[in-house]
């Protein structure tokens, strides 16, 4: 015959009055921590912004020192990632000037907008932040390369 022993009668788990106090202080922290998260996503797109254009520049830059003059506004920022069909291009930098081939949105999901010659410097090469039109003041302010230190 066999013998079985009985289960412990106290059994381990939380009880209710330390369940509600671990999500009140859960909640709290979420207070606490969430409002400054959320900030730094608007502060990360802008940096990101500042440092495409800053990358667009440098290819512009090595764009006219191989072919003698900035893209026309008409050619665009199309003109770093393929051959344009006008113009003095008869040194394009075969496979382009910009590593990924593509010219990329800001981070609000816009063309970054390109004037070239510019009314600021020899290219004007802005975004017009989160709201996508020109002008505004916080996460819609305008990003341009003659602002950018």
């Amino acid at each position: 015959m066999q013998h079985v022993t009985p289960a412990p009668s106290s059994q381990g788990g939380f009880t209710l009055i330390e369940m509600i106090v671990v999500i009140f202080i859960l909640g709290l922290l979420a207070t606490y921590v969430a409002p400054k998260i959320i900030g730094k996503t608007d502060d990360a797109k802008i940096v990101k912004a500042k440092a495409d254009i800053r990358g667009i520049e440098t290819a512009l830059d090595i764009y006219k020192l191989d072919n003698g003059a900035y893209p026309s506004t008409e050619q665009g920022l199309m003109a770093l990632v393929e051959r344009p069909s006008s113009g003095n291009v008869s040194r394009w930098a075969e496979g382009g000037y910009l590593k990924k081939r593509k010219i990329s949105k800001d981070p609000w999901g816009n063309d970054y907008i390109y004037i070239s010659p510019g009314s600021n410097g020899d290219v004007d090469l802005s975004s017009y932040g989160g709201d996508g039109i020109p002008g505004g003041e916080g996460n819609d302010k305008d990003i341009n390369n003659w602002d950018i230190e």
